[in-house]
């Protein structure tokens, strides 16, 4: 199902003087309207401040034509470089094609693992089903069909070779290691009447059928050592040699998205939509575990049907960032025909420059890990909600278009590793619920942010907007002019360069207020040349919603070790003093202070608070200390001089330890007991020439901010050291 009006922007942040290109489709009849908004509030519950969204005059606001721009999911490898190449150059000495391949999800309906096909359909396709193998031919000549009945086997790697010689096409299965008594045939089969001299010299496409610009019936699943030569099939796969017209050797150029023929044209190739590389190949026997180590042992492509790197629409208009725009949180606005939707992008200050003594550094890589993410829950009480509260109406649930999150399967099972945000991303919207919550408005991510931002608006406390993206991409340097710099609700996913640069500001003098939980939990690898996209690896341990596969742990971005930066040596308590220790659902509880906090250097931070109880209130979970929760642990880094001020307690029975703090059902890494360690916890710590971190410790504690008109303990305490932390100096 289509969205009826959406859009995107080829980027997610820009300072004065730059511009945002946008992009548009439409199925409504006639034009849109679009405007400049600055997105206050993306909180839709009328118990809170509601959606907030001020206008604000722009050059680009308009009329603008309406249409309606596809998007093609699906990857595959396309060689355009075939196009007008005839092989073999002499048709009487015949052709051999094949490759190897390993089937994920086989349905009846043939999904193509090789092709050479014209715009007409006239060539060649070789497609695996469910009922085996076949190759087919169509062209001036008529048409050839060559089927072999040899079911294959799910994730059994086979050999399928098509040899075409004096007019006969004999197609042969052969697996490749066969460790079943059933299953997995071997077979041949031959078909008369082919001509290769009456084919088109067209491009040639690898995991699925190139037409019309896009792929087609798409493989699920992994292919390995596509090849071209002439005379018979070599006995021992494809190698360099007189007969060989081309062979892409997928083990080069891992990281890249380049395929490479080591054959003697040099007919090379480009990935279309992201498949997935690093992955284990045919030869892979757990010698080694980086395919960095072995390239031959991960000399294989993963391809899935819903797989995109970019939508590839056209653009509509550009927003032209005018100097004196205040840094924040801004969207296009689009309306027609009763529709609207809001592109979220931020503006920085100009280049170097801070325009306040604060800073909120949006958590965008952890946006566009959850981009789209298909839950499942939205449920008739859930629409309900959504549509009594006027909230944003669409769902991942309800449209798959514009593919899903790193936190959903592919349809052959297999996890979601890449995400591009060159897309509609509809969980990147203000009113975007995420759940349906009993007890306050069940936002997360962006719109659970927009908390901090209203808070800001609402105390008067002057605060530019940093994305994870523009840290990543400029370092510290970046951060060095802001006394405090504040997270969100949720920073979970960084890459070494935000770590690097966030424990270079905090160790050389910054201040930093993390306000959330499970955060700085997931490596992610970039490269410059793909800044639209991250990696994913779901590697030992962690909170998982899939697991990948052993051996495949190393990012094909960057070569390092995926999962949890607690894995990789970089547990969050070196930086935040907490780390994530349980989770349950999306309830909150609350805080009980400790005694460190009624010591004397620690007044400050509560003045003018009453009473032991915090934030037993809330707009996410009805609590200050929900979801997911973290707590200080010499173990892993809370360095020697932290002071725990409050403790969270009372938490209902669903919430559990994460599965990296236990050793069995009832011992853990630390000692305790699996339910001792069901707590989050308020911390102070200062660092070396002047710095200093506060944590919280708790994804729901930005939800308590709003509450009572943003008059309450919880706002009242995040207001006193922010203060503190914008000063000059602590004390």
């Amino acid at each position: 199902m289509t969205v009826p009006l959406t859009g995107y922007l080829d980027r997610i942040s820009a300072r004065p003087g730059e511009r945002l290109a946008v992009k548009v489709s439409s199925t409504l009849p006639g034009d849109y309207e679009a405007d400049l908004v600055r997105v206050i509030s993306g909180d839709p519950n009328p118990a809170g401040p509601g959606l907030i969204l001020r206008p604000v005059p722009a050059a680009f606001a308009g009329r603008y034509p309406g249409r309606f721009q596809p998007t093609h999911l699906g990857s595959c490898a396309l060689v355009a470089a075939m196009e007008g190449v005839a092989l073999p150059p002499d048709p009487r000495r015949g052709l051999t094609l094949g490759l190897r391949v390993q089937p994920w999800l086989l349905t009846d309906q043939p999904a193509v693992l090789m092709a050479r096909q014209d715009a007409a359909g006239h060539g060649w396709r070789l497609s695996l089903s469910k009922a085996g193998p076949v190759f087919e031919a169509q062209g001036p000549g008529g048409h050839v069909r060559c089927a072999l009945a040899a079911p294959p086997l799910p994730r059994a790697w086979y050999a399928l070779t098509v040899e075409i010689r004096d007019g006969t096409v004999r197609l042969t299965q052969a697996p490749l290691r066969k460790v079943w008594g059933a299953g997995g045939d071997a077979g041949a089969a031959e078909a008369a009447g082919f001509r290769l001299d009456t084919l088109p010299a067209a491009p040639l496409s690898i995991g699925a059928t190139w037409r019309d610009g896009a792929p087609h019936a798409v493989f699920d699943g992994r292919l390995e050592d596509p090849f071209l030569c002439t005379g018979g099939a070599p006995p021992a796969g494809p190698a360099e040699g007189p007969g060989l017209l081309a062979w892409w050797d997928f083990s080069v150029g891992i990281d890249t998205q380049s395929v490479v023929d080591r054959g003697p044209r040099g007919l090379h190739g480009r990935l279309v939509n992201l498949p997935t590389r690093a992955v284990r190949g045919s030869r892979w026997d757990g010698s080694a575990m980086a395919w960095t180590q072995a390239p031959r042992h991960y000399a294989a492509i993963h391809f899935h049907a819903d797989d995109l790197a970019d939508c590839g629409w056209e653009t509509d208009f550009h927003v032209e960032i005018p100097a004196g725009l205040p840094s924040g949180a801004y969207g296009v606005r689009l309306r027609a025909g009763g529709q609207e939707d809001i592109i979220p992008f931020y503006v920085l200050p100009p280049r170097g420059m801070a325009t306040a003594r604060v800073a909120f550094l949006a958590s965008s890589f952890t946006y566009q890990a959850y981009a789209n993410h298909a839950r499942g829950n939205a449920d008739a009480a859930y629409r309900a909600r959504r549509d009594a509260w006027g909230a944003y109406p669409h769902n991942p649930d309800d449209h798959h278009d514009y593919a899903h999150s790193t936190y959903n399967r592919h349809p052959d099972n297999s996890g979601v590793a890449l995400s591009s945000r060159l897309r509609p991303i509809l969980t990147w919207r203000p009113g975007f619920l995420t759940f349906n919550d009993a007890r306050g408005s069940g936002l997360r991510h962006y719109p659970a942010d927009t908390h901090l931002i209203a808070w800001a608006d609402a105390l008067g406390i002057e605060m530019d907007i940093l994305t994870d993206e523009d840290l990543d991409n400029e370092g510290v340097e970046l951060l060095r002019p802001y006394k405090v710099v504040l997270t969100g609700s949720h920073p979970e996913y960084h890459t070494p360069g935000t770590l690097d640069a966030l424990q270079a500001y905090v160790g050389t003098g910054g201040r930093l207020c993390y306000l959330g939980g499970n955060g700085f939990y997931w490596r992610v690898a970039r490269r410059p040349d793909l800044p639209h996209v991250i990696e994913v690896r779901r590697a030992e341990g962690g909170i998982r919603a899939w697991a990948a596969e052993t051996g495949e742990y190393y990012q094909q971005l960057d070569g390092g070790y995926g999962g949890l930066w607690r894995r990789n040596g970089r547990p969050p308590q070196m930086l935040a003093g907490v780390g994530f220790s349980s989770q349950g659902l999306f309830e909150g509880s609350h805080y009980r202070r400790l005694p460190e906090s009624r010591a004397p250097d620690m007044a400050w931070i509560f003045e003018g608070i009453e009473g032991d109880i915090l934030g037993d209130f809330g707009l996410s979970g009805g609590g200050a200390a929900g979801f997911e929760l973290d707590r200080a642990d010499p173990s892993q880094g809370s360095p020697p001089n932290i002071r725990i001020l409050a403790r969270s307690e009372g938490h209902q029975s669903h919430f559990v330890a994460v599965p990296e703090e236990l050793l069995s059902h009832v011992n853990t890494v630390t000692g305790e007991r699996p339910a001792a360690l069901i707590r989050a916890e308020i911390v102070y710590f200062e660092t070396a020439q002047g710095g200093a971190v506060f944590s919280t410790g708790s994804i729901t504690f930005c939800g308590s901010l709003p509450h009572n008109g943003f008059d309450n303990p919880v706002s009242r305490m995040l207001r006193n050291v922010v203060t503190r932390f914008a000063s000059e100096r602590l004390s």
